[in-house]
């Protein structure tokens, strides 16, 4: 056995290991035990190959130190606080190492730095860490079947005895049943110790086979942060209407483009309810921060005005997701069709977590007992999260579904703002523009 041990060891006489002193009879009579002084070298053995099966010689760039934790500039506030909470819940997980922490968030948002983060200060404090991706660590394991120098059940061990276990890009592995077996088993060893864990995955948990989601979703174990900032590695200007979005429909609505309607002969209280609308329109399109939302009748100009705040958004760079309710429904059922290739946990997702949302024509929708439930859980998301959302409806108290209605009658979240001028008649000059311009909702 090559274990050569301290010369001076008064144990084990620089042997490296020891006969177990136990009596005749016991399980372990006559076998060897390392001597205590190889453990250190042992320790740095196991850290010097979990360092190299990782590849963090190639991610020591990411550490704490560089992350950014409001991001760049320009992020909405609520994609700044998300990434700052994650950042502050990593740094707090590093120094305990203690409990799983589940980072998620679409593609180039921080998850992954902040778990190199956790990796690499991990490792400089001599913690013996793994940091994989999940389908480089299946290729890993599949490889071992046929590996001179580890046997599959050596490599199996160090995976999931790992003091420290960071799995990246959880979700993108072809999930074969021998996959998913695999990471049950790694994941289930792991909770069942108590041995600290990082996720990172741009899945909601909804998505997670179910027996990793159980135990993804223990919350006396796991911390899950959700980051929603956008993809770090593209530019502002780049980042376009979401597919949902119907914007793209209504760029000429701008706050320039609306009509004060001032010759119609519209009586004096219609005239300042159009006034007061566009005003608080362009103050919420500034600083968009809690709920707004529009009533009228219908060609009043609600529509123009939200879409107006859309495109005074995209301007900046940040395009919101303006999407009319109904056409939201048809999306949410599309994801049911075997052809689609995202699933309705993903789309609902998207829709419901938006930086800003803007929901137009509430109330035209068909009022099935799914539809009532999708848009309960739409509108109880943000109103739990404040997260800034523009309504326009006909149907304001009138035919709302009192679960939605009492969320927008909480005034310290939203501001409802009537429009009590009829529909748009236009005027001769008004047939000569644009539809975007004439019409009105």
């Amino acid at each position: 056995m090559d274990l050569p041990g301290d010369p001076d060891c008064p144990l084990c006489k620089g042997i490296g290991y020891l006969r177990m002193d136990v009596p005749v009879g016991h399980p372990n009579f006559g076998k060897l035990e390392i001597c205590s002084c190889r453990h250190a070298d042992i320790r740095q053995r196991v850290r010097e190959k979990l360092f190299a099966l990782s590849h963090l010689d190639e991610l020591s760039h990411l550490t704490f130190d560089n992350f950014h934790p409001r991001g760049r500039v320009g992020l909405w506030p609520q994609q700044a606080a998300s990434l700052e909470r994650a950042y502050n819940h990593a740094q707090q997980f590093a120094r305990s190492l203690q409990g799983w922490l589940v980072l998620q968030g679409g593609y180039g948002c921080g998850k992954t730095h902040l778990a190199a983060a956790i990796a690499n200060f991990a490792v400089e404090i001599g913690v013996p860490t793994l940091f994989i991706t999940v389908p480089d660590l299946l290729d890993s394991l599949r490889f071992a079947y046929q590996g001179d120098d580890t046997s599959f059940e050596e490599r199996f061990e160090e995976v999931r005895q790992a003091s420290l276990l960071v799995l990246d890009d959880f979700g993108t592995q072809n999930a074969t049943p021998w996959a998913q077996e695999k990471l049950f088993q790694i994941i289930n060893y792991r909770y069942i110790n108590r041995l600290p864990l990082v996720v990172t995955t741009n899945l909601t948990l909804d998505e997670i086979e179910g027996r990793i989601r159980s135990r993804l979703e223990d919350p006396e174990l796991v911390t899950i942060m959700r980051i929603i900032a956008p993809d770090y590695r593209r530019p502002t200007i780049d980042i376009g209407h979401h597919e949902l979005s119907s914007l793209d429909l209504m760029n000429e609505r701008t706050f320039a483009s609306f009509d004060l309607r001032l010759n119609e002969g519209l009586k004096p209280e219609e005239l300042k309810s159009l006034e007061n609308a566009l005003h608080v329109a362009q103050e919420y399109a500034a600083r968009p921060e809690g709920w707004l939302v529009f009533t009228g009748s219908y060609g009043c100009g609600k529509t123009h005005l939200a879409a107006a705040i859309a495109n005074y958004r995209a301007d900046l760079g940040y395009p919101p997701l303006f999407v009319v309710v109904p056409d939201l429904l048809d999306h949410l059922r599309a994801t049911f069709s075997p052809t689609s290739t995202v699933t309705l946990d993903r789309r609902f997702e998207e829709v419901r977590t938006s930086p800003l949302l803007i929901l137009d024509d509430l109330g035209t929708q068909s009022m099935t007992p799914w539809v009532r439930e999708k848009l309960y859980q739409l509108f109880n998301f943000r109103y739990n999260a404040a997260l800034p959302t523009v309504i326009t409806t006909a149907d304001y108290k009138d035919e709302m579904d009192p679960r939605l209605l009492s969320r927008m009658n909480d005034a310290r979240l939203c501001r409802i703002c009537a429009i009590t001028a009829p529909a748009y008649r236009g005027s001769a000059s008004s047939g000569r523009r644009s539809p975007g311009r004439g019409r009105r909702k």
